[in-house]
């Protein structure tokens, strides 16, 4: 049942959603140059200005002050989970060394903000220090964190042992990378990844999974998903309470997935263009093995940017086998300011990328990860590094971690056009870039379209997701907000009673506008969509009686080898 959201001065009250977006995509990167420019700048204003710094170091005496004679209020927010602990209430030592803690962050957070420097270089000493300020917390070490040390006398020493191993396993067999994730308990293609089906098509790039139904009567239009090419694309078959192609399959779709493969240094030369015509073949393949002639298609992320390219491509060459587009958590027109750490992002930095991906011929999977992992460093770092080398414990067994953890690597020239992407934004200004063989023009592609957004979304804030309405020629363009992060606003089974997303019924030009009109549906986004992608699939027909076609038969059984390199 539908209700109109809670207004907060602009629509939906998203809790503090905005406060979660600030992060950028590790594709585009931060030079680590420009963050050591940072730290000079902060030198630079400490000698140059010192009445300045004098004064946030006095307001800190009289804060100190406070906590040494019991009097301070000082108090964590309350979402801040680092001090949860009882004892950083109820033991004066504890409380105090937490509030000279978040004093000494307060006072220093106030002295960058009000450096005499440009945004750009208050944007990169705000994000240093929020970084250094993250790594001196009294909970990051053992005796500033009042759970860690009862662990370790419970324990009688035992849970400071396996910390030691755990830290170890990490360095010599994770990259160096503090481990998310306890992935022994996954087996692809035994509890991840099991819906049946079989390889139908393969090429040095790709597989293409065609997957057996489970109803007697199938829409006749088919599915074909463009995974991202980050990360693995069993995604979408995580496991069966958490698989979107099995929901496609039990309500009557027909879905085909590409699986792309996981480049080395020798496929450095695979671009964009390259992955347009390896999803052009892949339509030629359903089509051929379904008897369709148009598909409806799917893609997230970077698979969206390919996607995006791929419609407009298509229509360059008067190919309208699309019938409707469905657009993941994807940004297709960014901009800096859309995030805090995006607002690091300069011409110099995304040189740099392109140079050493170029140097190396892949942007490593690790290096991905590792990107990541410190555009969130409390959640994705030092959160970790308390539960496995201060508690001793293992990371959780979580399927999505498992197949976070899954990373890919990507080619030199698809990087280097990614970052073409974001420096000419090619979506927003149509037929002014040449790209996959023509000039992009977004304005020309009008087949529905259906754009999915998460309201905690850090890597793809969803406002910025909006603004991807504005970009195509299509008169009928739904857009749906899902209460979830980047992950879980795709997965998000039916099921889950605090489930909810938010819809409008039509698309104005400002994402705040859309907010006023927008209201709050209980319940998963998916069966909505599902509605949706079925009055765009065509009539019911029998169901195939076997995968593949005469030209095209079933290999390998899903989810195919690439996913395995």
């Amino acid at each position: 049942m539908a209700r109109k959201p809670k207004a907060d001065g602009a629509g939906v009250d998203l809790g503090g959603a905005d406060e979660a977006n600030s992060a950028m995509s590790p594709i585009i990167g931060v030079a680590r140059e420009d963050l050591l420019g940072a730290v000079t700048v902060m030198l630079r204003e400490t000698a140059g200005k010192p009445a300045k710094t004098l004064k946030h170091m006095q307001a800190f005496s009289g804060d100190v002050l406070q906590i040494l004679t019991n009097k301070s209020e000082i108090a964590p927010d309350p979402k801040d989970k680092r001090f949860h602990d009882p004892a950083f209430k109820a033991n004066p030592l504890f409380r105090m060394g937490m509030q000279y803690y978040l004093a000494a962050s307060s006072r220093v957070r106030d002295w960058v903000a009000e450096m005499e420097v440009d945004e750009l270089e208050r944007a990169r000493a705000s994000f240093v220090a929020g970084m250094i300020l993250d790594s001196v917390s009294p909970t990051n070490t053992l005796i500033g964190n009042p759970s860690a040390l009862k662990k370790a006398m419970e324990t009688g020493g035992q849970s400071l042992i396996a910390g030691l191993k755990n830290a170890y396993n990490d360095m010599v067999h994770n990259d160096m990378i503090v481990s998310q994730v306890d992935n022994r308990p996954f087996k692809i293609g035994e509890n991840i990844a099991v819906s049946p089906g079989a390889v139908i098509h393969k090429s040095a790039m790709m597989e293409l999974i065609q997957y057996a139904p489970t109803q007697e009567q199938v829409h006749e239009i088919p599915l074909l998903i463009v995974p991202p090419q980050i990360n693995k694309a069993y995604i979408n078959d995580l496991t069966p309470a958490k698989s979107i192609v099995k929901y496609e399959l039990d309500n009557g779709l027909q879905p085909f997935l590409i699986s792309w493969r996981n480049p080395t240094i020798e496929h450095r030369d695979w671009g964009l263009a390259d992955y347009v015509d390896q999803i052009i073949d892949a339509i030629d393949v359903t089509c051929r093995v379904t008897g369709s002639k148009t598909v409806n298609v799917a893609g997230a992320c970077s698979g969206g940017i390919t996607m995006a390219t791929l419609l407009s491509a298509l229509k360059a060459r008067g190919d309208d086998r699309v019938a409707s587009a469905t657009l993941m958590v994807c940004v297709l027109y960014p901009q800096r300011e859309d995030s805090e750490v995006g607002a690091l992002v300069s011409d110099h930095g995304i040189k740099l990328a392109r140079q050493r991906s170029a140097e190396k011929g892949i942007l490593e999977g690790a290096s991905l990860s590792r990107m990541f992992a410190w555009m969130r460093p409390n959640d994705l770092v030092w959160n970790y590094v308390i539960n496995n080398y201060l508690h001793g414990e293992d990371p959780p067994a979580f399927d999505i971690l498992f197949w976070n953890n899954d990373s890919t690597n990507l080619t030199a020239q698809l990087h280097s056009d990614y970052l073409r992407v974001y420096e000419e934004q090619p979506f927003a200004n149509p037929g002014a870039s040449e790209i996959a063989g023509h000039n992009i023009d977004l304005t020309k592609v009008d087949c529905d379209l259906f754009i999915l957004a998460g309201v905690t979304d850090h890597i793809t804030p969803w406002k910025a997701c909006y603004r991807s309405t504005s970009l195509f020629g299509s008169k009928n363009i739904e857009f749906v907000l899902s209460h979830s992060g980047h992950i879980q606003a795709i997965l998000n089974p039916p099921g889950n009673p605090k489930a909810k997303f938010y819809r409008a019924g039509s698309t104005p030009d400002t994402p705040e506008k859309w907010l006023k009109g927008a209201e709050e549906q209980a319940g998963s986004w998916w069966p909505y969509w599902m509605e949706w992608l079925k009055a765009r699939s065509g009539k019911l027909k029998a169901a195939p009686k076997k995968l593949g076609h005469a030209k095209h038969p079933a290999g390998d059984a899903a989810p195919g080898a690439y996913v395995f390199d």
